[in-house]
Formats: structure tokens, sequence, C-alpha cells
């Protein structure tokens, strides 16, 4: 790998890794099923309520990234009031419109696996991406948002998809 991984975010826990490991693994069953290595899982009192992978490619939807599905999974499953003290984990930082759903589900902290940055480096593509820290800032200062954690795992999920 080229691509040297950025040390995890001094906020994160060992809680934390745990989550990001199990959102690596669900984004290895999505490429398993065709699609990018993506995938994320909702929180809440340290149990996992809700798990989706990325399904752009097997559904058609462009909007089927992990993070857009998990909130369409479960805004209607779950009470604002869970929803309102829920962590959203995802393998790899959210693009605009996921931040933009997990702003609208009132998910009040997010922690991702991989930097968006380097998974554009390693895989040598120019995605549109604007860090998710400075999307929130502008649309919900409040959230808290930790990452990178365990980055090196998360760049050979995607080295491997190559």
């Amino acid at each position: 790998m080229n691509v040297k991984a950025l040390p995890d975010d001094p906020l994160s826990t060992p809680a934390d890794q745990e989550f990001i490991r199990r959102a690596y693994e669900i984004a290895r069953r999505a490429y398993a099923h065709g699609n990018r290595p993506f995938g994320a899982l909702l929180v809440d009192d340290g149990k996992t309520i809700a798990e989706y992978e990325n399904r752009v490619n097997t559904s058609g939807d462009v909007t089927q990234h992990a993070e857009t599905g998990l909130v369409a999974l479960a805004t209607p499953k779950f009470s604002p009031e869970i929803l309102s003290r829920s962590i959203l984990y995802t393998s790899t930082e959210p693009c605009i419109m996921c931040c933009g759903a997990i702003y609208w589900a009132g998910i009040p902290k997010m922690v991702f696996g991989t930097t968006a940055s380097q998974m554009s480096k390693l895989l040598d593509r120019d995605y549109v991406a604007l860090p998710a820290r400075e999307v929130f800032q502008q649309i919900h200062p409040q959230m808290v948002v930790v990452g990178p954690v365990m980055e090196e795992e998360g760049l050979k999920v995607h080295s491997d998809s190559k």
C-alpha cells in the first residue's frame, strides 16, 4: 500500500475501534456482494441497532451509500429520542449527501474509519469530497465527528477492492 494511514483521532476509544472493525466487516461484505466497500452501523447504548452496506451497484440507486441507506432504514424504525442519543459508525468518511442525511436524522455523533482524502489517494481517483468536519461545521456545528479510526485497516479494505 503506497498511502500512509493517518493516526487515530485522539478522541477515539476502544469501543470506537470495536465498532469501526464491524464497519470494515460490513464494507467487505458490500464488496463481496458486488458493491464498493462501504459499511455503516448505528449504535445506541453500546449496542448495534442497525447495519447497512453500500448497495449502489446492485440496486442501481446512486443514493444507496452505506450511511444514507442506514438512515433510511433507521428513521422509520427508531424514535427521534433513540436517534438523538445514537452514534453512527462508518467505514469511510461520508460524502456531503451522507452528511446531510445524518444531520436530518438527528444523529449527534459520527465516527469514521478511513478519511476520504486517503482513500482517494490510494485509489488514484479524484473524489468530490469535502472533509466531513467542514460539512458539519457549516450545517450542524454541534455534531461530534471522530476519525480517522484504524485507518490502516480501512485502506486495506479499499486496496483489496481495486
